[in-house]
């Protein structure tokens, strides 16, 4: 089954603009896939291969002279010392496109390319399959909540179930995990962590005690959806703040989990200020904590956390898979009144909640009074998205948002 990536588009963007394309995302999200079936014809190497990465790191310039560009190289942060080299080439040539780089440690990479490749490189991050992917939908456009863009996906609107959409949350949105439904799920995640564990985290944090970090891993899986504790998570894990600081920080940069930003504004008072966790994929998180079908999962009491992480998953990648920065935030005052999202766009904050029920009502926006406070910025349209089929008037300019429309 061949999977159409709606990031296609902004990756040939950035071939036209920039010397390099440097696609970063998690192991197994699709990278080398997708630059395989973009460009078919061009030269590979994979510094996965200890042989071929000992020759790029021990003589880079050797090494590029015979591999000349149009290049593609996979695994690209296991040779740092390189990245000089494909400046030079870069500034020589300057040619558009004749690098893309893949690489799963976000944190290595990202150091170098802005080391060495500042404003020659187009920069991109990969997600999983997003739900649009799956059903084979062409829309690209990255999600907001007004009338004229929800009338646009009226056109492409798909009926499916709740129990369907429990089956993706917990199968998860890896691409070979999507395609070869005979693959079994506790083997494939059992197997992802792993190799996650054994090429990435040792490599990144020296790690001695492997069994630790997966169980760190584990307790962040447990919390999706939810306000971040660092203290706590210390504690449940027996390490020290900073060291749950730093793992922390290597979940993110190698894209296992998203941190959802507090919104501050100097006319609210009192606001939480600590960001929410969410893990980017729902599969990985339920295989951590145990979640077995999705039956369980989509009755137990974490399922309206796995719900908002997929839905918060799923509006990100409509943002990343058409190459925009996203600018999301949530709100939370002490007295406990929420708003689960905003999209910040053009001066213009856009308030969602997201209920795993088919029914809401007016009173589940009831966080919304708060923008009535913020100075200095527009307040636009939001609703609530939900498992309705049908995208129906709420209240004021807001709406209930199948998930087909995100």
């Amino acid at each position: 089954m061949f999977i159409e990536r709606h990031i296609k588009k902004a990756v040939s963007e950035r071939a036209r603009e920039k010397g390099a394309v440097v696609l970063t995302g998690a192991r197994q999200v699709g990278k080398t896939t997708l630059i395989n079936t973009m460009m078919p014809n061009i030269a590979q190497a994979t510094f996965d291969d200890i042989a071929v990465r000992r020759s790029a790191i021990e003589e880079p310039a050797a090494f590029l002279q015979l591999n000349p560009p149009p290049l593609f190289i996979d695994e690209v942060q296991y040779a740092p010392n390189i990245f000089p080299y494909i400046k030079i080439a870069l500034d020589k040539s300057k040619h558009k496109g004749d690098f893309f780089l893949t690489g799963s440690q976000s944190y290595e990479l990202m150091h170098n390319v802005s080391e060495s490749l500042a404003g020659r490189a187009g920069i991109l991050q990969l997600l999983g399959l997003s739900f649009r992917e799956m059903k084979n939908d062409t829309w690209n456009e990255p999600f907001l909540p007004t009338l004229d863009y929800l009338i646009s996906r009226k056109d492409a609107k798909q009926n499916f179930s709740a129990k369907e959409t429990w089956d993706i949350i917990h199968r998860g949105s890896l691409p070979e995990l999507f395609v070869q439904r005979t693959f079994d799920w506790r083997n494939f995640y059992a197997d992802y962590v792993k190799t996650y564990i054994e090429r990435d985290i040792r490599a990144l944090a020296q790690i001695a005690d492997e069994m630790q970090f997966l169980k760190f891993m584990t307790v962040c899986a447990a919390l999706t959806g939810q306000m971040l504790n660092l203290a706590s998570i210390a504690r449940n894990v027996g390490i020290s703040e900073p060291t749950a600081k730093r793992w922390l920080s290597i979940l993110k940069t190698s894209g296992i989990v998203y941190l959802l930003k507090p919104y501050t504004n100097n006319t609210i008072k009192r606001t939480v200020k600590t960001p929410k966790l969410y893990f980017l994929d729902t599969g990985l998180a339920a295989y951590l904590t145990r979640w077995l079908t999705p039956e369980t999962l989509s009755e137990g009491a974490a399922s309206g956390h796995f719900f908002e992480s997929f839905i918060v998953a799923e509006i990100l990648k409509s943002y990343t898979n058409a190459g925009k920065e996203e600018d999301f935030y949530y709100l939370r005052d002490s007295n406990g009144n929420e708003i689960d999202l905003l999209i910040f766009h053009n001066n213009t904050l856009f308030p969602l909640e997201i209920k795993q029920r088919s029914t809401p009502t007016s009173k589940d926006i009831k966080g919304f009074d708060m923008l009535s406070k913020i100075k200095g910025v527009n307040i636009g349209e939001g609703g609530i998205i939900c498992l309705s089929q049908e995208l129906l008037p709420l209240k004021d300019n807001h709406r209930i948002i199948p998930i087909w429309a995100i």
